[in-house]
């Protein structure tokens, strides 16, 4: 009988070796590359504990940050969080592994207006995780004068008192807005006429920062501010005198989604963590941390009428909101126009 096993044994090792093939054990763990302040920590717990997969959550400031660290390749990343502009480069550039949606189901609870949307208009390689707008928090105690644009906010008066995102791209298409153009309308003579707007602006801001633009006005070290609308939902439901305006001028809206990189050590586990978070109970606890817009129609429905009625996560009426495309090397002056006016002061 020893012999016989042993025979066999001898078998299917000399199988192997002919064709190659062994059964990998697959990786327990997925490394996630994400926004700062945006993945509660419950929902990766629970994933876990459910999976046996841990997740290692770096985090990011800036797609361009993202975008940096992806591409020199010191770091393998299973999932990204990109923005809407940002996934639709990475497309282009052939760096994204297409989902298998038989291992995402729960993709059918995703809104309509959320999906093939310009970035990724065959719908092959993203799965949404919030949207949401970039808008103006005004503190009501403090700021007494109607604010209804960005004009409104860089005035003089306030300088010293302003919090923004510490993004580019971002702060010049507010610029743009004023003087009537998208923020795709970039160009080097676009770029020349906003100078002089951002050049008067810019001295004015107190504190630059997109993790948490939220801190400086609950601290009262300013009064006013360009934020996320997610940052501006928290701050509602902290206090009320914090308002939220979508800009007159008009308004960028993003979508945030889930991506896999084409060298992802585990885009199963990917998968299925992208198939955890769009289960509606689950997608509700990112919505309760994370008050932005959720694109989860079936998540919105377990949200309680104080959530739904909290403006800067569903703003209410028809604002005029647009989406950023990706403007490739563009993107270039972009930050050193900003950066170069920053370091002036």
């Amino acid at each position: 009988m020893k012999r016989t096993l042993f025979f066999v044994a001898l078998v299917l090792a000399a199988t192997v070796a002919s064709t190659g093939h062994t059964k990998q054990a697959e990786p327990k763990e997925i490394n996630l590359f994400a926004w700062s302040e945006y993945v509660p920590q419950g929902v990766i717990d629970g994933f876990t504990a459910e999976t046996g997969i841990h997740v290692n959550y770096e985090t990011f400031a800036s797609n361009e940050e993202m975008l940096a660290k992806l591409v020199s390749g010191a770091q393998k990343y299973d999932l990204l969080q990109p923005s809407e502009y940002t996934v639709e480069a990475l497309i282009k550039e052939g760096r994204l592994y297409p989902v298998d949606w038989s291992k995402v189901p729960n993709f059918k609870n995703i809104g309509k207006e959320f999906k093939n949307l310009p970035h990724d208009p065959e719908q092959k390689y993203s799965v949404p995780w919030m949207a949401g707008s970039v808008g103006i928090v005004v503190n009501s105690e403090k700021v007494t004068d109607p604010v209804k644009g960005f004009n409104d906010v860089f005035q003089p008066k306030y300088s010293g008192r302003i919090v923004v995102l510490d993004d580019a791209r971002e702060i010049v298409s507010w610029a743009l807005a004023t003087v009537g153009k998208g923020p795709n309308d970039v160009g080097p003579q676009s770029l020349e006429q906003v100078k002089p707007i951002l050049t008067r602006w810019l001295p004015m801001v107190k504190v630059y920062d997109s993790d948490s633009p939220k801190t400086a006005l609950l601290n009262g070290d300013v009064d006013l501010g360009v934020v996320w609308s997610g940052e501006a939902a928290l701050l509602y439901v902290e206090d009320k005198k914090f308002q939220y305006v979508l800009p007159a001028e008009g308004a960028h809206q993003f979508l945030d989604s889930l991506v896999i990189p084409k060298d992802a050590p585990n885009p199963d586990g990917a998968m299925a963590f992208m198939n955890y978070i769009l289960r509606p109970e689950i997608s509700k606890l990112i919505s309760a941390d994370f008050p932005y817009t959720n694109p989860n129609l079936e998540a919105r429905k377990l949200l309680s009428p104080k959530e739904l009625a909290n403006p800067a996560s569903y703003p209410p009426g028809n604002p005029k909101l647009s989406g950023f495309l990706d403007i490739g090397d563009l993107a270039v002056p972009i930050d050193k126009l900003i950066t170069d006016l920053k370091a002036k002061g």
